[in-house]
């Protein structure tokens, strides 16, 4: 596909877009709405939080893991959408910043291409995503069997330099390799996607960064924006 030279905004969702965490936000609408007895698999749930502290799981088998006891080995697709999208109403009405909207907003104006690119679920973050206005992400996605949603992961967990990964796949099959790339987020772990952005000539923003990001922009002059107060999460850093 023929290069196209354009501009292409792009920004991490949880924390930077909103004020706290997706994941478990979703997981106790998802109980509480389709699975209340699930709660009693909560010691599942912390064996694996146990393994991944060791070592024993990556970050991607964390995911599944939860995925599996909590969200359930099989869902359908379709019930699984209908959920996050009655999710996604509630959360971003009430964890939204109104200056990331407002970015978000300007970035359209000027004619720049607007991308969520996000670690969290695929499944829902499209359905947060479109509360925003925003139509393309790229976000880790989960397999897939015969209309169902499986805990497994269809490919990389989206984050750190699979994140860059998967979001230059994405401007490849877009036909954007060449764009310039304009790149948001709260967190260190998001350095590659920052790198990506500045190699392309592009900007960067650290937006209500942790406190490594904070330390990272200060040695590196990359430029700060507090969009307001973010709230901490156990189970959730990045």
């Amino acid at each position: 596909m023929t290069s196209v030279h354009t501009e292409v905004a792009v920004y991490d969702l949880d924390r930077t877009l909103t004020d706290t965490g997706s994941w478990a936000p979703f997981i106790r609408f998802w109980l509480t709405r389709e699975a209340p007895w699930r709660v009693l698999l909560l010691p599942m749930v912390a064996l694996g939080g146990i393994a991944y502290g060791l070592g024993w799981l990556s970050r991607g088998q964390i995911k599944s893991w939860s995925h599996r006891w909590l969200i359930g080995p099989r869902v359908a697709e379709g019930r699984l959408l209908a959920v996050a999208d009655a999710f996604a109403l509630g959360f971003v009405a009430d964890h939204a910043l109104a200056p990331a909207r407002a970015a978000i907003a300007a970035d359209a104006v000027a004619g720049r291409w607007v991308v969520i690119a996000s670690a969290s679920h695929a499944f829902y973050v499209r359905a947060i995503a479109a509360r925003f206005g925003v139509a393309d992400v790229v976000a880790t996605e989960a397999q897939r069997d015969g209309g169902a949603v499986m805990p497994a992961l269809d490919g990389a967990n989206c984050y750190g330099a699979a994140k860059r990964a998967a979001l230059e796949a994405w401007l490849a099959g877009q036909g954007l390799t060449g764009a310039v790339v304009h790149f948001t987020s709260d967190h260190h772990s998001d350095l590659p996607c920052f790198e990506l952005a500045l190699e392309t000539g592009g900007t960067v923003l650290c937006a209500n960064p942790s406190a490594k990001l904070a330390a990272l922009a200060a040695d590196r002059g990359w430029p700060v924006a507090l969009w307001g107060r973010i709230r901490g999460s156990l189970l959730e850093r990045a």
